[in-house]
């Protein structure tokens, strides 16, 4: 079966290829009822983990602590597959943590959905996934080596807000044509925020720019209600603790999600949360007072976007008379408040989708069809390169390898690729490797800088034996001519960057997954 997965940081969505249509899997959860989403949380208690529905199940059980968008730590800085997160009484690697939700994930969706079955139709699950248009080389090799772990076959990882192109194009093709040939995707999603230009021509899509924030979405509205009501209450939220906290963003979210454009007022059970030491059963916020805290979260996101916008107005003039429209999907997005912010900045231009949860991961199961026709042509995001000594080790320069905007190639493509040829002065090269969001005008990364463990490979041929711990070795100069070494680049269809690293003499080679 072949499905479009978006693993979100609240909800996991999933549709399917079905004789050409994209349909949304739905869950049954333990009491029967039916979700289109699978929840992305996990449950433990004295070492003993559970994930999604079942977490859900425990979720007031005292004995059990619920840890909810767990997936915001991959978008850290210094984040890797290694790094533990604690959750109750447990610490453990991110890696493993994906691995086992996925999982899960992959035995909710055979056995308590409603995906189609066919005679003669084995498990096999083909996947094209989806990571943040932003996501870093961690992030992104993270999730496609968890999918992996878990039996997914993935052949394509997609940038969220692309594949929501997708979608927009299977839905609004009408409103494409000569004159307008390019959308702008607006993805708030649970955790993260990206904003893409898309050209689109035929079924050919091409990702021309993407913009956007790592650590900005839905659970960042559901944190400001949670402050409104803390203040409304008068409660000190210092004395609250961190279940509590829980307990009540639970209850301000599923308020959020029911906001309609008519909702005037939130009601929230204080008493269910905080038990006898609730100052009062309920607390009402006017719903206007919630907005007016949600507006810079909303600004926040049209600033994030405006590296896109500029590109298209540089480009083509009067950007709005030019593009066939501003596509708002991602769950964030359903608030009422978001709508209403974008029409008064964009005007009628401003489409969204009527089903802004499940665009993406809708886009993605269109992608998986092979009988679809779609292209997409996706770019990396962040610039990539490496920190080396300059000047006869007198300083350290950067040395930029690949920009961002350059093309991710398809399957079938040949990989963008560069070289760096030179002979070896020490006996242990050191590699740093970063991406960032922008270079400053000395070509110096700044901004959202993301460092990579580093990576050590043996110039010493003596040294190549023995699975030496080369972060161990003492630098030092070689005597004499040192060995010629390069070092070979790619970007896989992954969006991963491939460092291949040679001693071109011997042929002594080792090849890095930059993130892994």
């Amino acid at each position: 079966m072949r499905l479009g997965i978006d693993f979100g940081t609240t909800r996991t969505v999933v549709a399917c290829c079905d004789r050409g249509n994209y349909p949304v899997v739905s869950f049954q959860d333990d009491r029967g009822d039916t979700t289109d989403w699978y929840p992305s949380v996990v449950a433990e208690r004295e070492g003993e983990l559970r994930f999604g529905f079942d977490a859900l199940l425990v979720a007031a059980d005292p004995e059990w602590t619920l840890l909810r968008s767990f997936k915001r730590v991959l978008s850290g800085p210094r984040s890797s597959p290694d790094f533990e997160i604690e959750i109750g009484s447990l610490r453990i690697p991110v890696l493993e943590l994906l691995t086992r939700f996925l999982i899960s994930l992959r035995e909710a969706i055979l056995h308590r959905s409603n995906r189609p079955k066919r005679k003669g139709e084995d498990e096999a699950l083909i996947a094209v996934v989806a990571t943040p248009a932003n996501a870093h080389g961690t992030q992104r090799f993270a999730t496609l080596d968890a999918f992996r772990r878990a039996g997914f076959e993935v052949t394509a990882m997609l940038n969220e807000p692309s594949a929501a192109g997708f979608e927009y194009t299977h839905r609004y093709r009408t409103t494409l044509n000569s004159k307008r040939e390019h959308i702008v995707v607006y993805d708030l999603g649970g955790g993260t925020f990206d904003a893409s230009l898309v050209h689109i021509t035929g079924r050919r899509h091409d990702a021309v720019a993407t913009a956007g924030c790592n650590h900005l979405g839905g659970d960042d509205f559901d944190a400001a209600l949670v402050q409104v009501v803390v203040d409304a209450a008068k409660i000190e939220r210092s004395a609250l603790s961190r279940r509590v906290i829980s307990l009540l963003a639970d209850q301000c979210r599923e308020a959020k999600e029911r906001l309609n454009p008519s909702s005037r007022r939130i009601v929230i059970d204080l008493e269910a949360c905080l038990g006898d030491a609730a100052p009062a059963p309920e607390v009402t916020i006017g719903v206007a007072d919630f907005y007016d805290v949600c507006v810079p979260l909303v600004q926040a996101t049209v600033e994030a976007m405006a590296p896109v916008m500029a590109l298209l107005e540089a480009d083509q003039g009067d950007m709005l008379a030019e593009i066939a429209g501003i596509y708002v999907v991602g769950g964030a997005s359903s608030l009422p408040i978001v709508g209403r912010v974008l029409r008064e900045l964009f005007g009628r231009r401003v489409h969204r989708s009527p089903y802004p949860s499940a665009a993406i991961a809708m886009g993605l199961a269109i992608a998986a069809d092979d009988e679809a026709g779609f292209e997409l042509s996706d770019r990396l995001s962040r610039h990539f390169g490496v920190f080396r000594e300059g000047a006869s080790g007198r300083e350290v320069i950067f040395d930029p390898i690949f920009d961002k905007g350059v093309r991710v190639p398809g399957a079938r493509e040949a990989q963008p690729m560069l070289r760096r040829t030179y002979r070896a002065a020490h006996n242990v090269g050191r590699y740093r490797f970063v991406e960032c969001g922008d270079l400053d005008l000395r070509g110096v990364p700044h901004g959202d800088i993301t460092a990579f463990s580093d990576v050590f490979f043996a110039f010493d041929r003596g040294l190549r034996q023995g699975g030496a711990d080369l972060a161990g070795v003492a630098v030092r100069r070689l005597d004499g001519q040192g060995p010629l070494i390069q070092e070979q680049y790619a970007v896989t269809p992954h969006g991963i960057v491939e460092v291949t690293i040679s001693d071109l003499e011997t042929g002594y080679a080792r090849v890095y997954q930059v993130g892994a």
